[in-house]
């Protein structure tokens, strides 16, 4: 067995000597004062030998390693010459290969992952970002610098959320690149985000608080829009789902016997089929809804191109024209839902699973498959009867019957509570209709359209006219 000292003492003399370290591993003297370590080996029953580098470049310990990995290639059935060999030829051809060919093979190997929409998204930032200035660079000659300065180009317009996606997706690429031996150097290794990127602060969308909730109904019961995006408002506050989920919601999806309405896996943002309770209020606002139009398969049908749902941002004009522009958003529903529930002692794996966020933590993901669906109605019963609480006298009420169940403070089902007389009282001799708000309107009340799908109108009109001419 060799040492350091030893290697180091060791000089040749007027002919090449070599010193053995085990297992065909030796240190190699060349007259000219070299020291190349090789390695012998047997293949196919035909002796063969290989250069594992040279002292002190390449240390003892180093060498022996190298020996080691090349007994597992031969002990797999593999000729650790050809593999280097083969390995040298396909850094040859990433010499070759452009940044462009290698992320559209990335692309191409990613696609299963995501929805079609994603992947075009994907594509076209590399087109628009990418491609133009490293796209015909040789994969393995792009350098660390090119890379931040492309990205910073990016910050510096006012785009910086899409310059950190852009990068993420370069670093994606170059380890896709790495792994199929498509090139050695990755430059995005020694770039840290906080390095090269100005600190942003997250930006978050605008939702109410609870303490706003009773003003925002009395707006609601005063708006003059489409009945129906009246209702899609309502419905997403009481069921805290995506709005996109909400608009593309199908009759053939609400199974009332059950409460439950059933999200196809294609329409949700991670992929999922996920079940969402219906409380008592939900289903009588659907209910209300099927007896105030003709029932297609869509629950919020366009008002002006059939067969499609409401557009993206009909919700949020709707929201604006009550007032919350630059305040709430629709998809802050779903943070007004989380912070009062949370706030209240509910479990938050029911919490997070109603929300259907995608759990990172692979133990509690296994555990929340099961839905807790049981522990899930309850919690938007009760969200669904605390909404109720916190509408104002002289605004709409639901016509579900109040929750006979209460609630503790701490989120958890206390004892049966009877219902007071005079609430019985109030309710029964009330001649006020128990859904007003989603009734349909008095004929003296506008239903002026949203402005955005007039806009959507008017835009199709005008194509239906342009192909007649054409």
């Amino acid at each position: 067995m060799l040492t350091d000292a030893a290697i180091r003492s060791a000089v040749a003399c007027d002919k090449t000597v070599r010193l053995s370290d085990g297992g065909g591993l030796y240190l190699e003297l060349a007259p000219s004062g070299g020291k190349w370590w090789r390695l012998k080996y047997r293949y196919g029953g035909v002796e063969k030998r290989i250069s594992l580098g040279t002292f002190p470049q390449t240390s003892l310990k180093a060498a022996r390693q190298a020996r080691d990995q090349a007994k597992k290639q031969l002990q797999g059935g593999s000729d650790p010459s050809a593999l280097r060999q083969s390995a040298k030829a396909s850094l040859r051809i990433a010499q070759q290969l452009k940044v462009e060919t290698v992320a559209l093979a990335w692309l191409k190997h990613r696609s299963g992952a995501w929805k079609d929409g994603t992947r075009q998204m994907i594509e076209a930032s590399l087109r628009n970002d990418v491609f133009p200035k490293l796209g015909s660079r040789p994969v393995g000659d792009v350098q660390p610098r090119e890379v931040r300065d492309l990205v910073q180009a990016i910050e510096e317009r006012g785009a910086g959320e899409t310059a950190g996606r852009v990068f993420q997706r370069l670093r994606a690429i170059y380890r896709y690149a790495v792994a199929h031996d498509l090139t050695s150097v990755d430059p995005t290794y020694a770039l840290k985000p906080s390095e090269i990127f100005k600190p942003r602060k997250a930006k978050h969308r605008g939702s109410l608080a609870e303490a706003d909730v009773p003003e925002f109904f009395r707006r609601l019961e005063k708006y003059d829009g489409d009945p129906a995006t009246r209702s899609a408002l309502e419905l997403l506050m009481l069921t805290a789902t995506r709005p996109g989920e909400l608009r593309g919601a199908r009759w053939d999806e609400i199974d009332e016997p059950a409460s439950l309405w059933r999200i196809p896996a294609s329409r949700m943002k991670m992929g999922t089929e996920p079940l969402v309770p219906l409380s008592r209020q939900s289903l009588s606002l659907l209910q209300s809804m099927r007896r105030m139009r003709d029932l297609g398969e869509l629950v919020f049908p366009s008002p002006f191109y059939p067969g499609k749902p409401l557009s993206d941002g009909t919700l949020n004009s709707a929201l604006a024209r009550l007032g919350y522009k630059g305040i709430a958003t629709a998809h802050g529903f779903r943070t007004l839902f989380s912070t009062c529930s949370n706030e209240a002692g509910w479990n938050s794996d029911v919490i997070e699973r109603q929300l259907a966020h995608e759990e990172h933590n692979e133990v509690r993901a296994a555990y929340n498959r099961a839905q807790r669906l049981s522990d899930r109605k309850k919690l938007m019963q009760w969200w669904a009867d605390r909404l109720d609480r916190l509408r104002p006298a002289s605004s709409s009420t639901s016509s579900a019957s109040p929750s006979t169940t209460n609630m503790s403070s701490g989120g958890h089902p206390g004892p049966r509570m009877r219902r007071r007389p005079s609430a019985v009282k109030t309710s029964t001799s009330s001649n006020r209709p128990t859904n007003r708000a989603f009734a349909p309107p008095p004929k003296s009340q506008s239903t002026a359209p949203d402005p955005i799908e007039v806009l959507r109108a008017l835009v199709a009109a005008f194509d239906q006219h342009s192909s007649r001419k054409a």
